[in-house]
């Protein structure tokens, strides 16, 4: 319970660590932005207004009466439907075409500015006609309206004309045959005979007053086919959102996408990129960032480097686990292991300016480069630092030298020298007896190993030397580099104290000058009390 308590409790700074991530890409999320302004103002001022105007007209059936009761429904007698594809379609186009003076070659172009629809539940089609000006707009709405009653009352004209013409062929064939009994009748002089045809008279006066009555009905049609009810005027406005909206809109979407960019680039960018990132793959603090320098000297003068040195140290001193053993691993996940030189001699510059017997171990036997680039002081080094070890081993009981840190003090360096076999040199007891010197009273041994992803002399070293920081530059690191590190680490026995992090480039130095680089400016001043006191860092340690 109190872990999931705990997790829920971590969300809010897991959700608040991935916002900070996805800010940090702020050439995507400005990039979005910028363009989605750019898209909107192109949209707002790049493309010509357009105008709509609308007519309405009201559809009805052709009738005799339009006011008496008939047993069809208004609906039922108009397909609505069919009124609305039939005023869409090309007659009536080619019609408008004709109000409006344009040529047969326009009815498509006419056809696409058209929107004929039916709102529900009505017999109205409403002509919604789109153009570049107010009054073409207008003009082209009326225009279609127009057509499309010319073009329903011709239909309907027609109709009654032919079922007109329909029924006068029948009714002239009636008509002689009617001509022709009254001649048989009076010709009859029988009654028996006159009777019969009688009879047929009065059948085919019948089939003539029907005949009649309907063409009369049919002359007598209303064949109105409908009533313009709305007139279309032209618009006070241009049809869109308005540039402003525009504008906005192309903004708000143009930053979604590039919050999406940017998310997308932090989702599948190995780097580890912030140092929550780091701290969670390493499951240990950032100690401290070094600030962003040109090239320096090894041994930083005093500044905001140095202060920031200062401050790593201070939090490495109020360390238990460091304060216990007074010994420091410090090293790469990989590269060229030069940063991580700059830190471990800084760090033990630290240490000496509190007044510590200070030892830095340079254990990169495999491309060793501080020799000569440290100033080394003149006199005696100290009694503990004299290599006790075994005869004809020339590390680490070579060369050491006293390294002069300016108002920091001195520290003893036992610079790295090429071996045939580096593990067992590592391994050795002599190098157990030099690191074993952190035992004695007020001393603090520094040692420096190369990148341990890149060789495994750092884990050899782990047992020895179980306080280790990671010096890494997180915008080139991976996350699985780091937890890699931790993994290799943790299983050789060692614990990682924290992460010391580097912009990339401010310490590419020293691997690329020769041997007999110039000597290092001594720091200007003696360490402040507000930041890392000798006898706070003293008393962390003891």
């Amino acid at each position: 319970m109190n872990e999931e308590a705990r997790g829920q409790q971590d969300e809010p700074e897991l959700l608040r660590d991935q916002v900070q991530q996805v800010l940090r890409h702020r050439v995507l999320v400005a990039g979005g932005l910028i363009a989605g302004l750019l898209a909107g103002g192109w949209f707002a001022f790049g493309s010509a207004p357009t105008y709509e105007s609308s007519s309405e007209v009201l559809v009805r059936a052709a009738t005799i009466n339009p006011y008496a009761a008939s047993g069809i429904s208004v609906d039922k007698q108009v397909n609505i439907g069919s009124e609305r594809q039939t005023a869409a379609g090309n007659a009536v186009a080619a019609r408008a075409a004709l109000k409006l003076g344009r040529g047969p070659a326009d009815v498509g172009d006419l056809q696409s500015h058209l929107q004929v629809t039916n709102p529900p539940d009505t017999l109205v089609l409403k002509f919604s006609y789109v153009a570049g000006s107010p009054r073409a707009a207008a003009r082209g709405a009326n225009a279609f309206a127009e057509a499309y009653l010319d073009y329903r009352e011709k239909q309907t004209a027609g109709t009654v004309a032919t079922m007109v013409k329909g029924y006068q062929n029948q009714l002239n064939p009636l008509a002689k045959q009617r001509e022709d009994l009254l001649k048989q009748i009076d010709r009859l002089q029988g009654d028996t005979e006159k009777s019969t045809v009688l009879a047929a008279q009065a059948n085919l006066l019948s089939q003539i007053t029907q005949l009649t009555n309907s063409i009369s009905e049919l002359k007598a049609l209303d064949t109105t086919p409908g009533y313009v009810t709305v007139t279309a005027e032209p618009p006070t406005g241009a049809e869109g959102l308005g540039t402003p909206l525009l504008i906005a809109l192309g903004g708000v979407v143009g930053l979604a996408l590039g919050l999406l960019g940017a998310w997308l680039r932090m989702i599948f960018d190995p780097a580890a990129r912030s140092a929550e990132t780091v701290a969670r793959a390493l499951r240990a603090p950032v100690l401290g960032a070094l600030p962003k320098a040109p090239e320096e000297p090894l041994l930083a003068p005093d500044g905001a480097l140095a202060e920031q040195y200062r401050s790593v140290a201070f939090r490495l001193a109020y360390d238990r686990h460091f304060a216990d053993r007074r010994r420091l691993l410090v090293v790469e996940p990989n590269g060229e292991g030069t940063t991580a030189a700059a830190v471990a001699v800084n760090l033990t510059a630290c240490f000496a300016e509190t007044g510590m017997s200070a030892l830095l171990v340079e254990a990169d036997l495999r491309r060793p480069g501080l020799d000569g680039r440290l100033p080394e002081a003149p006199g005696a080094r100290a009694g503990w630092a004299n290599g006790r070890t075994a005869e004809g081993n020339p590390w680490p009981g070579g060369r050491h030298i006293t390294v002069d840190a300016g108002e920091s003090g001195t520290f003893e360096l036992v610079p790295g020298t090429r071996v045939p076999h580096v593990a067992r040199t590592l391994t050795s007891a002599a190098t157990t007896r030099l690191i074993d010197q952190a035992d004695a009273p007020n001393t603090t041994v520094v040692v420096l190993a190369p990148p341990v992803l890149s060789y495994a002399d750092a884990l050899a070293l782990v047992d020895r030397v179980d306080g280790v920081v990671v010096v890494c530059d997180p915008r080139t690191t991976a996350r699985t580099a780091l937890e890699r590190v931790r993994e290799l680490i943790d299983g050789a026995g060692g614990q990682v104290l924290g992460a010391v992090l580097h912009p990339a480039g401010s310490a590419r130095r020293g691997r690329r000058r020769g041997a007999g680089a110039t000597a290092v400016p001594a720091r200007a001043r003696a360490l402040p009390t507000e930041t890392v006191t000798r006898d706070t860092l003293s008393s962390g340690t003891r």
